[in-house]
């Protein structure tokens, strides 16, 4: 039975600006109303980014706005959290994060039997003609099924 779950946030740039090589699932360590507000769909992650510090993972630039119904419990809405992943899932990204080119970058939040997790890819950064090739394949790909409706 293949697990069922809720998109959240969809980080679209990510698949325009880079090639995702792989993917990851991993949790995110949260406080006080951040699940209540992140499962409302107030979370960005356009502009965030994924680094690992002294064997562990955080992601920087995740925007979960305070929940409205909260209390002095809101945190920062734009702090590091620390992503929960296994330690050997962490090694393996650092040996290639080291090498030339890759970054880490998030690519959905969503919600997988009541938990909220975070997908991050291990990706490479497209060059200006790589992007034009996509755009360029997603519209020959929509010309195609428009004449197959017709």
């Amino acid at each position: 039975m293949k697990d069922s779950y809720r998109l959240i946030s969809n980080n679209k740039k990510a698949r325009h600006e880079y090639f995702i090589e792989e993917s990851y699932e991993c949790g995110i360590e949260l406080v006080g109303t951040e699940v209540k507000s992140i499962k409302q769909g107030k979370v960005s992650i356009k502009e965030a980014y994924c680094q690992i510090e002294n064997g562990q993972v955080y992601i920087y630039g995740m925007h979960v706005s305070p929940y409205e119904n909260g209390n002095i419990f809101n945190g920062d809405p734009l702090r590091v959290r620390k992503l929960l992943l296994h330690k050997k899932e962490i090694r393996k990204l650092y040996s290639k994060l080291r090498d030339k080119g890759y970054t880490m970058v998030p690519t959905k939040v969503y919600e997988k039997r009541g938990l909220i997790k975070l997908e991050v890819g291990l990706a490479k950064g497209k060059h200006l003609y790589d992007k034009r090739q996509t755009l360029k394949e997603r519209d020959d790909k929509r010309r195609i099924e428009r004449a197959l409706r017709r």
